[in-house]
């Protein structure tokens, strides 16, 4: 691949990536799928291969790396064709990791940030609740101070890792009375007193776990508090800028693997004489899909380069989500087709990349949402501020 983003240590990392994800990923993959458990031997290689301390300063125990090699992650979990799996890894790293880089003191990095980027803890990231979906000011969790501890209570649902992971990032009101500019956000561990979780049954994504928790009373040290009370929806909308461009980037490199996938079949696939892939109706649908996936792979890599060098990329970042994850969307359905009766046998990857798309204009925000913070930036000239520098 050749890039101005990508420099020659960049194409080495994704090269050993890839050697390291068919060795030790891609012959678990189906298990994982079927059983909805990742098992947990694969964090630990993660780990020890330095895999979840890429965007992590040295000193926290990462490797404090440009976001490019985050990319590149990211890319190469999408061509395994797991969905869930690629979820499961990112949503540690980079929802849950990010919160503890960015939000967390000393003490909870050293004993929540250092075994994550060891694969020796799991983590996620609890915001959704069952009335409030996208809608993250409407939450109704309290966390309540009663000397040294808050107690906290309520629910959250669709938490990526939210069964077998043995910390969570929770976002809870401590004021009601000030709406969104009352949340706060804690790390709270696993064997807490007073945390359920119940797994989920999903469309796609199999192989990740997600989770309904419910807190009843739970108990939150102190010391627990990430960042300054209070400040927690500020923290929560800065770091959505990352979530959304990593679903971006996510739909622009499962499509471009799976019309990969697909141009394959068509070369060998025959039909009244001749490969299908010297069908004229086939071959211009595929120079529009190809255009579209390219288009939104550098308007990604774009965002990413702004955003590794500090701008605060709210906009891009949504539009980037937005216009990926509906192409992507296109592409999984198109090349469905290509397949014709094929494509929709569990046996072969593009029913399970079908599934697995159709989350991308849902999770981290709906396509809904995000178009209106768009149009609140465009029409209103809203201006969002990050919280922290």
């Amino acid at each position: 691949m050749q890039s101005m983003y990508f420099t020659e240590e960049h194409q080495l990392f994704r090269q050993s990536l890839k050697d390291f994800l068919q060795k030790e990923v891609v012959p678990h993959i189906d298990k994982w799928e079927e059983t909805g458990t990742i098992e947990r031997f694969i964090w630990k290689k993660f780990g020890d291969m330095g895999y979840f301390g890429l965007a992590t300063p040295e000193e926290d125990g990462g490797l404090g790396l440009d976001l490019f090699y985050t990319v590149i992650l990211l890319e190469e979990l999408q061509k395994i064709n797991s969905g869930g799996f690629a979820a499961a890894i990112w949503a540690h790293a980079y929802l849950a990791m990010t919160h503890l880089n960015k939000e967390a003191d000393d003490n909870i990095k050293e004993r929540y940030l250092r075994p994550s980027v060891d694969g020796e803890k799991i983590g996620c990231l609890c915001i959704t609740e069952p009335f409030g979906g996208s809608d993250v000011a409407a939450m109704r969790s309290t966390a309540v101070r009663e000397g040294d501890h808050y107690i906290l209570n309520g629910s959250k649902t669709f938490i990526t890792n939210g069964v077998y992971a043995d910390y969570m990032i929770v976002a809870a009101k401590t004021d009601t009375s000030l709406g969104n500019k009352g949340i706060s956000i804690f790390v709270v561990d696993r064997k807490s007193e007073g945390v359920t979780a119940s797994k989920l049954n999903k469309l796609g994504w199999r192989a990740s776990d997600t989770a309904e928790l419910a807190f009843d009373n739970v108990k939150i040290p102190v010391e627990n508090l990430m960042g300054e009370e209070n400040m927690g929806f500020s923290y929560i909308m800065q770091h959505f800028a990352l979530e959304r461009l990593i679903m971006g980037i996510n739909a622009h490199a499962r499509s471009e693997h799976v019309l990969d996938y697909a141009l394959k079949y068509m070369s060998e696939r025959e039909a009244f004489g001749k490969s299908i892939n010297k069908f004229q109706a086939l071959r211009h649908r595929i120079a529009d899909l190809y255009g579209d996936i390219d288009m939104c792979k550098e308007y990604n890599y774009s965002v990413a380069y702004r955003l590794d060098k500090g701008q605060y990329v709210v906009k891009e970042a949504t539009i980037s989500k937005l216009k990926s994850t509906k192409m992507a969307d296109e592409v999984a359905y198109e090349c469905v087709q290509f397949l014709g009766g094929y494509g929709y046998i569990e046996d072969y990857p593009m029913a399970r990349n079908f599934r697995d798309s159709r989350l991308g204009p849902i999770g981290g925000g709906t396509s809904e949402i995000l178009r209106e913070i768009i149009a609140k930036m465009v029409i209103d000239k809203k201006k969002y501020k990050p919280a922290t520098v």
